[in-house]
């Protein structure tokens, strides 16, 4: 998992359709895409997502759903992000079997011993910065650590939290593989640009640090 990692956020969007923002980040350069409906029925829920895959399909974007394996397993989805309060790895990895992404979220030192053990797909180091968008969280990393996640772990690693251009390119020196962005895309009125903007401070933050002999 590299690169910009676009989570969506409807109530963000200021009126904008939520489909043509997604369509705008990926033909900016974004990598992933996740879905994060919180307040959403199940049956719209599993609407949208299939709308959403369809934008993305086309482009080789992987669809990724927010905690919820039954949207996912519906709508064939490309994988999902669970939380350390949500379905445990172990089942969720089960139900979806091994060829689906899974990404976990850590939020103490604790979880990165433990997810260390896992074969998950990518850790979410959450939040990196606050943030907003997250208000359920045990305090933020920094980009310190960030760093000491990088230095421990073996799996690759999302930032998000509190991410935009203006510190992306620090959070990939610090560890992470690929930065989630939510506000930044998501209220920007150009959505196209500001992925754009981000997907190159990413390319290039990967490069610098691959140039100073850290892991690509």
């Amino acid at each position: 998992m590299k690169g910009l990692y676009f989570v969506t956020d409807r109530d963000l969007c200021g009126g904008k359709p939520l489909e043509e923002v997604v369509l705008q980040s990926v033909k900016g350069g974004a990598a992933c895409v996740q879905i994060r409906e919180k307040n959403l029925s199940t049956k719209l829920f599993i609407e949208e997502a299939l709308r959403i895959k369809k934008i993305l399909d086309p482009f080789g974007v992987p669809l990724i759903i927010n905690d919820r394996i039954d949207v996912a397993l519906a709508v064939k989805a490309a994988g999902v992000h669970v939380g350390q309060d949500d379905m445990p790895y172990e089942m969720t990895r089960t139900l979806l079997g091994h060829t689906a992404i899974v990404g976990l979220s850590v939020e103490t030192w604790e979880d990165v011993e433990r997810a260390e053990k896992l074969d998950v797909d990518y850790l979410g180091v959450s939040p990196v910065f606050d943030t907003p968008t997250k208000t359920d969280t045990k305090g933020s990393w920094g980009l310190e650590g960030l760093s000491k996640i990088k230095g421990f772990s073996r799996h690759p690693l999302v930032a998000i939290g509190g991410l935009n251009p203006g510190n992306a390119k620090a959070a990939v020196l610090a560890g992470a593989d690929s930065i989630a962005v939510v506000s930044a895309i998501c209220t920007a009125p150009d959505p196209y640009t500001v992925s754009k903007e981000l997907h190159e401070i990413i390319e290039e933050a990967l490069k610098e640090r691959h140039g100073r002999g850290r892991q690509p």
